[in-house]
């Protein structure tokens, strides 16, 4: 079980680029931000920390999960990703969708208007049960506390401290570095089933120092962690399904030469699942090629993740946690992908369960 957050302060700025270069001709400043860093990047850390035999072996039971954020005057109540059955607008949430028969409705059965919501909300983990259907409240969503400040550099010669302008370069001499400013009243919260000291550190893709330190999770969020999940549920972290070499929308099971979904019964067809456009992605391993310690780390496969927000309707209750779900059900290259949180979900147990019950 999740037993600590871990509470992320920026001294400074962060780092929110994907490695993406531009050429003069092409100038698109905001197609390869990144942030905030995944579980992956933190789990790094760990694996620097920990250096003698004993603590080694503690990775292979190390769980993480995020990224999340909170506000520094009350960090347990950490903002998860809205669910995408939610229609937020101005902040604040109009429409809430209900699996209906085969189509997403308002509870009172009509379509939800044609216009635009937002995306990329964030609500508090303490408001999760506002969802219910009968709540007398709605949960306060907010957007993105941080904001990015590009910053373009050139790119200089190997042998001098110039700019690089030969002509015959197809490599172009710009550099786009998005930096990221968190606001200062806000901090980034990850989930983990270790403690680590408190400190100093360096994270993310340029080293940027952060101040690390940990707090037990409080009653009210540990205890919606441990809900069984049902029928239906939530991602609350980017979730990859599927082989080595494959990406699904769901967990698959190989059986003979097929492989065949876990949740939803091949014969009645798939319920429903409310989701965007799949992400690449891809982290660096612990591993250096051929061993060297001047070689750069290896990098995983790329691979297609689901997106945080994602709701599934599933054919039966799974009558059990995220904790519990078994590890074939992710990939593997050098730990199992549960390691970094893939797929933490939390249960909806409002109006669309009551939906449910009725069919």
């Amino acid at each position: 079980m999740f037993r600590y957050l871990i509470i992320i302060e920026p001294l400074g700025f962060l780092y929110g680029s994907a490695g993406r270069f531009l050429s003069p001709e092409n100038l698109v400043g905001r197609s390869g931000t990144s942030f905030p860093p995944s579980a992956a990047t933190l789990s790094g850390i760990f694996a620097a920390e920990w250096q003698t035999e004993a603590e080694k072996k503690k990775l292979y039971n190390l769980k993480l999960a995020g990224p999340f954020w909170a506000e520094e005057k009350n960090v347990q109540n950490f903002y998860v990703p809205t669910p995408f059955n939610c229609l937020v607008k101005d902040n604040k949430i109009k429409y809430v969708l209900t699996w209906q028969g085969n189509k997403w409705l308002q509870p009172s059965g009509e379509k939800p208007p044609n216009d635009k919501f937002q995306t990329g909300t964030w609500m508090g983990i303490e408001d999760w049960e506002k969802l219910e259907e009968n709540s007398l409240e709605q949960p306060e969503v907010k957007g993105n506390p941080w904001k990015f400040l590009p910053h373009l550099h050139p790119r200089l010669r190997e042998d001098e401290r110039h700019v690089k302008t030969d002509a015959a370069d197809n490599q172009g001499s710009l550099f786009l570095e998005n930096a990221v400013q968190l606001n200062p009243e806000t901090c980034l919260v990850y989930l983990s089933t270790e403690e680590i000291p408190a400190g100093w550190y360096r994270f993310g893709g340029e080293a940027h120092m952060v101040a690390i330190r940990c707090e037990a999770i409080a009653k009210p969020a540990r205890l919606l962690l441990e809900q069984p999940l049902q029928r239906s549920f939530a991602l609350i972290t980017p979730a990859v399904w599927g082989s080595n070499r494959l990406s699904y929308r769901e967990p698959k099971v190989k059986l003979g030469n097929q492989w065949q979904s876990v949740w939803y019964d091949s014969e009645s067809g798939m319920k429903s699942m409310l989701t965007q456009r799949s992400h690449p992605i891809r982290f660096r391993l612990g591993d250096r090629e051929n061993q060297q310690p001047n070689q750069p780390k290896l990098l995983s496969r790329g691979r297609y993740a689901v997106s945080a927000g994602t709701v599934y309707i599933v054919d039966r209750p799974l009558d059990k946690t995220w904790q519990q779900w078994p590890r074939k059900w992710f990939p593997t290259e050098g730990y199992s992908f549960k390691r970094w949180g893939c797929g933490l979900s939390l249960p909806l147990n409002g109006a669309i369960s009551h939906q449910l019950s009725q069919q």
